[in-house]
């Protein structure tokens, strides 16, 4: 039955992210995992900054209680090796999802690793780059401010609820300047637009039933009707052939988002960027 465990009961699992750093790594991958079980009931719990044998001893007594999963991502030897320890002797199913690439990785290069967790979040050009791209990507949503179009590294156009948002954000977190600008039949598109390259533009499209559940979902959550003309097929039908026209206009590449996830409509306007000849950041 969907959404219950096999030990009966029907309490979420629960897997640890357990680091001896920040635990985002660890906590990214127990999530790329459960997004592949969309009817099971999961929780996730971090435990980041995990300095002694101690800390361990106790996060395992609590996954042993929970029937808990534990993947970890422990770059000292001494607590990878006493993590592997206390879950074998208290019956805890533990992942570890560092040790064995690290050792692969001393093996094949004859290069002794740095023992040192938090490395890859060090404050270095590529962390303020990120976070640059993030304060942008905020300050030019739904062309709050036009000039940021002529700026931005990628501009996505589309109609309301096309996912112009969280795309923006996303690819902010791999660096790259983003701009979004909403099509509306009412509003004449910003004069910046036609001044950026093609390639730095994209198109963002959705089926009109897919984009009408979306809506009067999005009605719902703010306590307003379904019947509101925002959701109405007439005015959708009127926005996607306006949306059209203004992405042919510019022939700009043009991306059905139906059903489809963030993460694979971003890979697909980062490798159209690298091919297109722009920097690849």
């Amino acid at each position: 039955m969907d959404g219950f465990r096999m030990d009966g009961s029907d309490r979420p699992c629960v897997i640890y992210a357990v680091s001896d750093s920040a635990g985002e790594t660890g906590e990214a991958v127990v999530r790329a995992a459960v997004a592949q079980f969309q009817t099971a009931r999961t929780e996730i719990r971090r435990r980041p900054f995990v300095k002694d044998r101690r800390q361990l001893a106790a996060i395992v007594t609590e996954a042993r209680e929970e029937r808990a999963i534990i993947l970890y991502t422990l770059v000292l030897p001494h607590l990878r090796e006493a993590m592997a320890r206390y879950a074998e002797r208290d019956g805890v199913k533990a992942i570890d999802a560092l040790g064995p690439l690290m050792d692969a990785l001393e093996e094949r290069t004859g290069v002794r690793p740095e023992y040192k967790p938090g490395l890859n979040h060090q404050l270095d050009d590529d962390y303020f780059r990120r976070v640059e791209a993030v304060e942008f990507a905020v300050k030019h949503d739904d062309a709050k401010d036009p000039s940021g179009i002529l700026k931005a590294d990628i501009v996505l156009i589309g109609v309301s609820r096309t996912s112009k948002t969280p795309l923006s954000m996303y690819l902010a977190h791999r660096k790259f300047k983003v701009a979004n600008v909403p099509l509306v039949p009412e509003l004449k598109p910003p004069d910046e637009l036609m001044r950026v390259p093609r390639w730095r533009i994209i198109g963002l499209t959705i089926g009109m039933q897919d984009l009408n559940q979306i809506r009067k979902e999005r009605l719902k959550a703010l306590g307003l009707p379904d019947t509101a003309p925002y959701a109405a097929p007439e005015r959708i039908e009127r926005e996607l052939a306006y949306a059209r026209d203004v992405m042919e206009r510019l022939g700009c590449l043009v991306i059905d988002v139906s059903r489809r996830a963030v993460e694979e409509t971003a890979s697909l306007i980062m490798e159209h960027i690298r091919k297109a000849g722009g920097q690849w950041i």
